[in-house]
């Protein structure tokens, strides 16, 4: 017995060290933790759980036969976060570079496959070079049977990529399907191919940093959600951000106590809005003043800036915030933030998270760039993904609310349940000037009438009470009790019950 005891810590320890020290050493000369040292620092202590420590590649081909290391690259498990079950694999770069192989594949295969059974959240921390070359169509397999999980489990269960290392070729197509992606900047990067082949291709000379960093994808391309410094702080952030989530479709949003007054006013509302309907004031700031204790995690903010969206607690609860941001492009929708807006507004449908919206929209932005990317589609996604959303959805106008952005942005006709407007908003086709340059055309030579015209189509239809009258907007409310009206609004809504007409799927504008 004492000799099978001493084989057994001997096969851990081999699986334990990975690649072996030398590896180890170098993971860490680049500023990055190696596998099991981010699944330390992301689950609660004592709690990870690890499964097929002992699993190898079965590959004869190109010497393999002689190159085994127990664990195959990728420890897999589950664990918690503040006590709650999360399911987690960590590639590991010090074993063949992280590379996929079938075996590789079918580990993170079973950490999904459980994950949905029990309805637990899978957190992936990625540091892959890619399909392992000398297996072949099996490594391509693998790549497969991981992508049809992901969509599986899309909807069902929160998927979480954080992208620690290289993530290229196929591997970048499993964080594409999950719900969020997070990479660190100067370690990580993700494309499809990398400079080599873009040079000889297309001819262009460019760097990994350049072609498919943290920060292009968090700021050019959208494809990622936030960047975080290093390994540390993007783990901790991981272990803020499961928080805001259910662990499953079945489960309400998660709700943690606070000593925030529900009916807390704040008076600097009153005031945020400048008289000055053209000056910009950053829409941040009414969020942080109405969430609990001024705590929201904000998803791509160096992306789509026009629009703002993340997640914050209400009484509690957690909530998604959408806000149309003047600071940026006057709070304009266009092609990236309608994409950005429709994301996030599914997920929080999907997962049960009630949308708060403040709206501050004067339009699409125009343009030949905008239409020829396709405007029309892209618009329609936000315009679908809300009118979707069967989740409490409240609305405060907090200014303008201009033509079909009006609609769009979780209007009353799009089943807004409970829609606000303070008493400063504008509900209109479009701003008084540009109406009045249509409908009064002929007198656009005369200043002192189209002045008077435009005042007067100010007067009747620059503010909340037209949409008022006809039941559109619920109330006019003051600015400093938004927070107050928000809860109650949300309190009343938590047993909503809505459902879609019977479907397959629907097939939204992508």
């Amino acid at each position: 017995m004492q000799q099978m005891l001493e084989e057994l810590e001997r096969r851990r320890a081999a699986a334990r060290l990975g690649g072996g020290q030398r590896r180890v050493e170098a993971q860490h000369a680049k500023g990055k933790l190696t596998a099991r040292e981010r699944i330390d620092v992301l689950l609660d202590p004592g709690s990870f759980e690890e499964y097929d420590m002992f699993v190898e590649h079965r590959s004869i081909d190109f010497g393999m036969e002689t190159q085994k290391i127990p664990g195959d690259g990728v420890v897999t498990g589950h664990g918690t976060i503040n006590g709650r079950l999360v399911y987690v694999f960590s590639q590991d770069f010090t074993v063949f570079g992280g590379a996929l192989s079938g075996m590789h594949a079918a580990k993170i295969c079973k950490v999904m496959d459980n994950a949905m059974k029990v309805g637990a959240p899978v957190l992936g921390l990625n540091d892959s070079g890619g399909a392992r070359i000398q297996e072949g169509v099996d490594s391509l397999a693998g790549y497969a049977d991981v992508f049809q999980r992901n969509v599986l489990a899309s909807g069902v269960i929160p998927q979480i990529s954080m992208v620690m290392g290289p993530c290229a070729g196929g591997a970048v197509y499993s964080p594409a399907m999950t719900d969020f992606i997070f990479m660190v900047k100067d370690s990580s990067y993700m494309f499809v191919t990398g400079p080599d082949v873009v040079k000889t291709v297309t001819h262009e000379t460019v760097t990994q940093e350049e072609l498919g960093g943290a920060l292009t994808h968090t700021q050019k391309s959208g494809v990622a959600d936030l960047a975080f410094e290093n390994d540390v702080d993007a783990l901790l952030q991981l272990r803020r951000f499961v928080d805001f989530l259910p662990s499953n479709n079945r489960e309400k949003a998660p709700l943690r106590p606070t000593q925030d007054p529900v009916d807390r006013d704040d008076a600097s509302l009153d005031t945020l809005v400048p008289d000055n309907t053209n000056k910009p004031y950053d829409i941040k700031e009414l969020i942080l003043k109405v969430v609990d204790e001024g705590d929201f995690f904000e998803l791509s903010p160096e992306w789509a800036g026009n629009i703002v969206v993340g997640f914050g607690r209400l009484a509690g609860r957690s909530v998604g915030f959408v806000a149309n941001q003047p600071m940026v492009l006057a709070g304009c929708l266009d092609i990236d933030s309608a994409r950005k807006g429709a994301r996030f507004v599914r997920f929080c449908d999907a997962f049960n998270i009630p949308i708060v919206t403040f709206v501050d929209v004067p339009g699409f932005l125009p343009g030949t760039q905008q239409e020829f990317g396709g405007i029309i589609k892209h618009g329609a996604k936000l315009l679908y993904a809300y009118a979707e959303a069967t989740v409490p959805k409240v609305t405060v106008i907090t200014r303008k609310a201009y033509g079909g952005a009006y609609d769009v942005m979780s209007s009353k006709h799009l089943r807004g349940d409970v829609n606000y407007a303070w008493p400063g908003a504008e509900i209109a086709v479009m701003g008084a000037k540009g109406a009045v340059e249509i409908i009064f055309r002929s007198d656009i030579g005369d200043a002192a009438k189209i002045a008077k015209r435009t005042e007067e189509y100010r007067e009747k239809f620059a503010n909340p009470f037209v949409a008022a009258n006809r039941g559109f907007i619920d109330d006019v409310i003051m600015p400093h009790g938004t927070r107050r009206r928000v809860c109650r609004a949300l309190a009343t809504l938590e047993t909503k019950k809505l459902e879609n007409p019977w479907r397959k799927h629907g097939n939204i504008p992508l």
